[in-house]
């Protein structure tokens, strides 16, 4: 009777190295994660805010062709309206509103022999940076917590669960693919809500904007659009990720993802309401800590002693609108002390800091510092965690 070599046969194919292996554990995971329903719905409405957002890259453009910024600019500077034109209005009152800011005040001819182009360039890159700053801070950096909230818990630890790391660690597969496997399906998230959003807003102000040479005066702005999701999708991966690997079971480490968010949310709105309430029982301004609060209560005053706007609307509205642009679009000049505390509003002063908006290095250090610890120690416990059944 023959007898066959049914052994080890050696493989006759091509590798494909580690990028495969990576790119094999990222497509899988997505494909899984996609059969949520709840998922699909959470991305598709995380592109709605951005309509909103294109009609006022809409109207500045029109402003701008037809040399309305010059009146736009004499309205805000003696308190008027602007909220005809949307969320852009108080952007637009802001940003015109400033007797420094740069050559506006030729801002009302654009062509030849008016001197007022480079006015308009250069006041179209703020409203732009500020736009695109506001968007990517509020509805786009809480959508995406609450997406990473649905697919970040179960990545590792149904894998846990499951015992798949019998599969993953006894084949040519190593901690690092695996892990950049995993990080890579959150930074497909990441892109598909914040990046591709922001720089679809860009493309779309270029499109509208009188010339094509706009791409040229902004070039810089779809580059920070890219570093600003990287420096949101670093620690939010890595924290989310890390949580997923202390436990078997997802439904804990999704309450420990939000309970983070809403627990250092709550410390921080606290303290700061604490300074603010400080602040109004010393004239306004809070000597504590360096803090000047003195800037943001003349503009509360101001707003509060127009009495009612055009249409007959209350000043109030404008107030809280004013409150939430101010934080959002970086209109709030005062240094956020307590921002380091909360992973929410740590992203948005690195972000204000990638658009050029925030230039203090005593406002960008603590949340820069802050976050680099986030990062270095959820980096370390996923490294430890993420093997540890195949070492016990």
């Amino acid at each position: 009777m023959p007898l066959h070599d049914v052994g080890y046969r050696p493989w006759q194919g091509v590798r494909t190295g580690p990028a495969s292996t990576v790119a094999v554990i990222a497509t899988t995971g997505i494909r899984l994660a996609w059969t949520s329903r709840w998922l699909r719905r959470a991305v598709f409405f995380a592109w709605s805010p951005a309509l909103l957002f294109a009609g006022s890259f809409f109207a500045f453009e029109q402003a701008a062709d037809e040399g309305r910024l010059g009146a736009l600019r004499n309205t805000a500077r003696s308190g008027g309206d602007l909220d005809g034109v949307g969320i852009l209005g108080s952007i637009l009152a802001e940003t015109l509103g400033k007797p420094g800011q740069g050559s506006v005040e030729q801002a009302g001819g654009t062509g030849p022999g008016h001197g007022g182009a480079n006015a308009v360039d250069q006041t179209r890159r703020t409203v732009w940076s500020r736009l695109l700053l506001a968007f990517m801070r509020v509805p786009q950096a809480v959508l995406l917590a609450v997406v990473i909230g649905l697919v970040a818990p179960s990545l590792i630890s149904r894998d846990l669960r499951a015992k798949a790391w019998l599969i993953y660690f006894t084949r040519p597969v190593g901690k690092l693919e695996y892990i950049l496997g995993k990080m890579l399906i959150l930074g497909l998230l990441v892109a598909t809500i914040t990046m591709l959003p922001a720089l679809a807003l860009w493309l779309m102000g270029v499109g509208v904007s009188p010339s094509i040479w706009v791409a040229v005066t902004t070039w810089d702005l779809p580059v920070r659009i890219i570093v600003a999701s990287l420096a949101l999708a670093v620690p939010m991966v890595l924290m989310s990720l890390a949580y997923s690997s202390v436990t078997a079971e997802s439904r804990i480490a999704s309450f420990a993802w939000f309970a983070t968010w809403a627990a250092c949310w709550i410390a921080h709105t606290t303290l700061s309401t604490a300074d603010l309430m400080r602040a109004d029982d010393s004239s306004g301004v809070a000597v504590a800590a360096g803090v000047d609060f003195s800037d943001f209560d003349s503009r509360m005053d101001e707003f509060l002693e127009q009495g009612p706007r055009r249409g007959g609307r209350p000043p109030g509205r404008n107030l809280r609108q004013f409150r939430w642009l101010s934080k959002a679009a970086g209109l709030d000049t005062t240094i956020d002390r307590w921002a380091w505390l909360s992973p929410y509003h740590s992203l948005g002063v690195i972000q204000s800091w990638i658009f050029g908006i925030e230039t203090r290095w005593q406002a960008v250090f603590p949340p820069l510092l802050s976050l680099t610890l986030v990062s270095v120690v959820s980096a370390v416990v996923l490294w430890w965690r993420v093997d540890a059944p195949a070492r016990a």
